[in-house]
C-alpha cells in the first residue's frame, strides 16, 4: 500500500531532500538513466534525479514519432537553460513497427510499453552501463492500472511485474506518493519554469492514445495538426487538460456541393485537480465554432468536429 502525500500536506523542500537521498542510496556510485518527455511528471523527476546524481544521470528524449509538433526541440532547449543535457534518440521506426496493425487500446498500450522499456531503453541501459531507470510514475497512474480502468505504460511492480527480471534494470519512482497537484508544487520548488510545471498533462503513449484505431504515421500526423489548433485556442481557458481525438469511422461530409467522406475529430477540455474525477469545461459556442472552423480548414480529411460533454466517470480524460 502506497502512502499518499496530498498537495495540502506536502512540504516540497523536505520531499525533494528525502527523494534526493533515496536516489543516492539506491544508485550508489553507479549510473542511472531517465526519459524526459517534457511533461510535468518527467520534468520534475528529471530535476530531482539531477540534483541527486548530477552527470551520473543520463537524460534522453525518445523521439518516438508520436509527440506534438516541435516537442523535441522545445524540451531540449528548455532543459539546456536549466543546465541539463538531453540526448535525443530517434526511435520512430521501432515504435511504428510495434503499433502496426493494432487497434485494441490495451494492446496498443502494451506495444508502446514493450517498445519503450524492453527494446529502446533495454538497449540504452546496456550501452550506458546504468542499472537504474528513474521515472515519473504518480499515484493516479497506479490507481487506474490496478483498478483495471486502463493500463498505464509505466506501471509494473503493482501488477507483479519485476522490471529487473523483465527488462534487466531496476526502476526508481520518486513521485509515486503524489498526484498531479503535488507534482506541480514540487516542480515549482525545483525551479522549473512556469511553462513546464503548469503544463497540461500529456499521456505516456503520446498521440497514439489520441487515435482511436490503428496509430499509423498518417493518422498521427492528422491528430498532431488538430492538437496544435486545440492547444493554441484553449491555452487561455485555464483548464486542467484539453486535447483532440481522432475517431476511427469515416463520416459523411460535404465539400463544394458534393459528398465528401472524411474523418472526425473529437475535442475534449477538462476541469480537474488530480485527474481522478473531471468535468467538461463550459466553453462558449464562439470558441467551439472557432475550433471547428480551424480544424476543418487546417487539418486535411476532417469533415466533422464534436465536443465531449460527459464527465469522468463514466468517461476518462483520454479516449484510449
Amino acid at each position: 500500500m502506497i502512502k499518499e502525500i496530498t498537495a495540502q500536506e506536502l512540504n516540497a523542500e523536505n520531499f525533494i531532500n528525502d527523494k534526493v537521498k533515496e536516489i543516492q542510496n539506491v544508485v550508489g556510485d553507479g549510473m542511472a538513466i531517465n526519459a524526459l518527455s517534457g511533461g510535468v511528471d518527467s520534468s520534475t523527476v528529471t530535476m530531482i534525479g539531477h540534483r541527486a546524481l548530477g552527470e551520473r544521470l543520463k537524460t534522453v528524449f525518445i523521439e518516438n514519432g508520436l509527440m506534438r509538433e516541435g516537442e523535441p526541440e522545445q524540451v531540449v532547449g528548455l532543459f539546456q537553460k536549466l543546465g541539463v543535457t538531453v540526448e535525443v534518440v530517434d526511435a520512430k521506426k521501432e515504435f511504428f513497427a510495434a503499433l502496426k496493425g493494432i487497434t485494441d487500446p490495451e494492446e496498443k498500450r502494451e506495444a508502446i510499453t514493450q517498445s519503450f522499456y524492453r527494446d529502446v531503453f533495454g538497449r540504452m541501459v546496456k550501452q550506458s552501463g546504468s542499472k537504474h531507470l528513474v521515472q515519473g510514475t504518480i499515484l493516479t497512474d497506479i490507481d487506474e492500472t490496478v483498478a483495471g480502468i486502463k493500463r498505464q505504460h509505466n506501471v509494473f511492480e503493482q501488477l507483479g511485474i519485476d522490471p529487473k527480471e523483465t527488462f534487466g534494470y531496476r526502476i526508481i519512482e520518486p513521485l509515486i506518493q503524489l498526484r498531479k497537484d503535488g507534482v506541480r508544487k514540487v516542480g515549482k520548488a525545483l525551479g522549473l519554469p512556469t511553462e513546464l510545471f503548469e503544463r497540461i498533462p500529456f499521456p505516456g503513449p503520446a498521440l497514439s492514445a489520441r487515435v482511436i484505431g490503428e496509430a499509423t504515421p498518417e493518422r498521427i500526423r492528422t491528430v498532431r495538426k488538430a492538437t496544435e489548433v486545440v492547444e493554441r485556442l484553449l491555452e487561455g481557458t485555464g483548464a486542467f487538460q484539453y486535447m483532440a481525438i481522432l475517431h476511427e469511422d469515416r463520416v459523411t461530409g460535404m465539400r463544394d456541393g458534393k459528398r465528401d467522406f472524411g474523418q472526425q475529430i473529437e475535442v475534449r477540455c477538462w476541469e480537474s485537480v488530480d485527474a481522478r474525477i473531471a468535468t467538461p469545461t463550459r466553453l462558449s459556442f464562439d470558441i467551439l465554432e472557432k475550433l471547428a472552423g480551424e480544424i476543418i480548414r487546417d487539418v486535411p480529411g476532417i469533415v466533422s468536429v464534436t465536443y465531449n460533454i460527459a464527465t469522468k466517470p463514466p468517461s476518462t480524460i483520454e479516449a484510449v
